[in-house]
């Protein structure tokens, strides 16, 4: 199988080839390897390989699953492959040769689905910005147009699945770091229901709930597939995983019903939207309102800027704990050029925050959720966009040359919408529904109420339906541009 084949199929099509013996999988995972061989020098989306450890996998017995024989690509972040490097994008966890001695248990249902890990995927230091330019890995490249951005944390992991290297690969949405990456390179971004993936007995590191881990893919199907494979209840959990009427598989292609869709491009300080991101959410809503839809233009009615800084004494302790927890491990503290100058900043801010401001502001989170929640007493769905910008050029962001302070004002321009909803908890979904004049993919965000993740997968098949993305894919020397399989 040549890699422009391979390339061509999503995950859910791969695994059909395999199962009906039209392909082994080591011919999959060795396209998958012509693949990253042929284009990560420009992109940089893969920052660690285990090819022989791959195709080692492939050759023998494999777990019977959905995806059994696909390749996949893990985030260096926060999930733990038994006997790889974690770096979380840091040059102190690199330079200390931290390794996982096991798996965690979110990467065993990974593996109980049948996929075959080639390697990890470039990201922003400990995920903090909003884009992956990083100093242990360098920037990783948009393959749309290699100046721009792939968005953050989870960059590489987009980057590599818009490059055709994987049909999805695993990711992290702590303030939109799975659907801004989605945006930034075309690609459908679920940040899924707080616990309906469980963290697992292992997991500590998730920000007391906004963080959830789930997978970045080209087609809906393959979010829903995987989400049935890993959204189970974990064994004696103590926190209680929302219930679901069927399974996420069956949602695919199931009638969305008329719903009840509110619109908005407002941002928290009134600043106007890009033109472009403008004009793909005005024809998206009136798509939606084509299919049958009640749309109206309604904002959330919520002071979102205000949450997101109540929340900023929570997340700082959050962070300062897990590094205590990393300097604990590593037996020394950072020295002063293992750290970029933005993780810096947030560190050192962090660890001046009291007890009592952090569950205050813990308590402020949870009183202010209920707000944008009640919302969704009359609203089946908010639609907005992700970014409030086409993706920036590489250095607009820059952690390292851009200081702190501008750094924030600009995450304001570009990242103004996707926060609110790790908050809350609820389901988010990015789609790559527009591109801008430029020909860089924007992409729009639906959220549902909590636990409703069926309805954000019912609606994005429709829409996917009415609004075909499958042939959009970057201008790759090679790439065949067939629709889904």
């Amino acid at each position: 199988m040549k890699f422009t084949e391979y390339a061509a199929h999503d995950a859910v099509g791969l695994a059909e080839l395999i199962r009906h013996g039209e392909v082994s999988p080591l011919e999959v995972v060795d396209a998958a390897i012509e693949g990253i061989e042929q284009y990560d020098g420009e992109i940089n989306a893969v920052v660690y390989r285990a090819f022989d450890e791959a195709r080692a996998a492939a050759a023998g017995p494999l777990p019977e699953g959905p995806f059994t024989g696909v390749p996949f690509l893990v985030k260096d972040l926060l999930l733990q492959v038994e006997g790889w490097p974690r770096t979380s994008g840091s040059r102190y966890a690199a330079n200390a040769g931290l390794t996982d001695a096991e798996d965690s248990g979110l990467m065993r249902r990974y593996r109980a689905s049948g996929v075959v890990p080639l390697g990890k995927t470039n990201l922003s230091e400990f995920g903090i910005a909003g884009t992956t330019e990083g100093a242990l890995f360098g920037p990783c490249r948009n393959p749309w147009n290699l100046g721009h951005i792939v968005g953050g944390s989870s960059g590489g992991s987009a980057a590599a699945v818009a490059c055709g290297m994987v049909p999805m690969a695993h990711g992290g949405d702590g303030l939109g770091s799975i659907r801004i990456p989605a945006s930034c390179c075309g690609l459908v971004g679920l940040k899924v229901t707080r616990d309906r993936n469980p963290d697992l007995p292992d997991g500590y590191d998730f920000a007391q709930g906004n963080v959830v881990e789930h997978v970045i893919t080209r087609t809906v199907r393959d979010t829903a597939v995987m989400l049935d494979v890993t959204g189970n209840p974990e064994p004696g959990s103590p926190y209680a995983i929302p219930p679901k009427e069927r399974s996420y598989t069956d949602e695919v292609g199931r009638d969305p019903g008329r719903l009840r869709i509110a619109w908005s491009g407002g941002t928290p300080l009134g600043r106007a939207i890009h033109p472009d991101v403008q004009a793909v959410l005005e024809d998206i809503a009136r798509l939606l309102d084509g299919l049958g839809h009640h749309v109206e233009e309604r904002a959330l009615g919520t002071n979102t800027l205000s949450d997101y800084v109540a929340n900023l004494p929570l997340a700082g302790a959050n962070f300062a704990a897990g590094m205590k927890r990393m300097v604990e491990a590593i037996g020394r503290e950072p020295a002063a050029d293992e750290l970029e100058p933005l993780t810096w900043a947030v560190l050192n801010g962090a660890r001046s925050v009291s007890g009592v401001d952090a569950l205050y502001s813990a308590q402020e989170r949870r009183m202010r959720a209920r707000a944008t929640l009640r919302f969704f007493e009359d609203w089946d769905v908010f639609l907005c966009p992700v970014m409030g910008t086409p993706p920036p050029r590489i250095g607009y962001l820059d952690p390292i040359n851009v200081s702190a302070a501008d750094i924030q004002t600009r995450n304001g321009e570009v990242y103004p919408f996707a926060a609110p909803f790790n908050f809350t908890g609820q389901p988010s979904i990015s789609l790559p529904l527009g591109q801008s004049r430029e020909g860089l993919p924007i992409g729009m965000m639906f959220s549902a109420r909590y636990a409703d993740e069926a309805t954000l997968i019912r609606l994005a098949a429709q829409l996917e339906q009415a609004c075909p993305w499958h042939d959009q894919r970057p201008k790759l020397d090679g790439w065949v541009n067939d629709p889904q399989t």
